[in-house]
């Protein structure tokens, strides 16, 4: 079985070192050009691990680039890995692979389906959440689920904490099906349509804190877009104060909020 995997993310990384760890093989990597998303969250590069493990590496700009599908087939690719990765894979690119391509998605797939799925989780006060391996179709996190894994929230989490947990889950569920995946004996279940939910996009701007949230709207929004997203942010005047974490009480503090204050603890003072 030929094994392609395209990622640009830690969550990507880490199941590639998964991969070797329990002795599998990687026959093509595929990655994002050196200076395209460098922003990005969890962004990182493949070079070293490409090098170290002695793997063909593509740099590309968009997954459905010709020269994508041109590798995939002078590869022989049976299963191909997209793994944190913004752009949706059209037809084309998803025929190409013998058998299919794969996808994980930090929720509990039909629900969550779309973007920024550990912030969603925390700004929602969910008390539960997963990763979803699945068969990749032209939807956007549609396709039939391969397995899941649950994680517990825990009411104070951090993105950083909770971005630790499901990079674990990814390895988890990396490790349990890959001999399923490498002897062809996936299980492919249908989701159930009735029970989806699409969250959108975020942007850096989304994470601005105002004097009219309440403690709770500002501690969620703070512990959500913490490392590795870009962080929360109030306006002081002139003066951005960019907020990684904070203490919240309802008598005193830095800054006014609806019912009580707040004042940030790990922060940076910007303008």
């Amino acid at each position: 079985m030929k094994i392609a995997f395209a990622t640009c993310v830690q969550l990507g990384l880490s199941c590639i070192e998964e991969i070797y760890r329990i002795e599998g093989k990687i026959d093509l990597l595929i990655t994002l050009e050196d200076e395209k998303d460098i922003n990005k969250s969890g962004r990182i590069y493949l070079d070293e691990i490409a090098d170290k493990k002695n793997i063909s590496l593509l740099k590309i700009n968009n997954i459905n680039d010709t020269e994508v599908i041109e590798a995939l087939k002078k590869n022989e690719i049976d299963w191909m890995f997209i793994i944190g990765w913004s752009q949706i894979a059209k037809k084309k690119l998803l025929e190409t692979p013998k058998i299919g391509c794969i996808g994980m998605h930090p929720t509990l797939l039909p629900v969550g389906r779309g973007r920024a799925a550990i912030p969603w989780a925390i700004l929602k006060g969910l008390k539960q959440t997963g990763v979803t391996m699945f068969k990749l179709d032209e939807g956007v996190d549609t396709g039939d689920i391969i397995g899941q894994g649950i994680i517990d929230i825990d009411k104070n989490i951090t993105a950083t904490e909770l971005y630790k947990k499901v990079d674990e889950m990814h390895i988890e569920l990396l490790s349990k099906y890959w001999e399923t995946i490498m002897n062809n004996e996936v299980v492919l279940i249908k989701q159930d349509e009735s029970k989806a939910t699409e969250w959108p996009g975020r942007k850096p701007e989304d994470g601005e804190l105002f004097n009219s949230m309440t403690m709770d709207e500002a501690d969620k929004l703070v512990r959500a877009v913490t490392h590795p997203y870009p962080g929360a942010f109030y306006k002081d005047g002139e003066k951005v104060i960019k907020i990684w974490s904070a203490k919240f009480d309802k008598d005193k503090g830095k800054i006014k909020l609806r019912y009580g204050y707040m004042t940030p603890i790990d922060y940076e003072i910007e303008g």
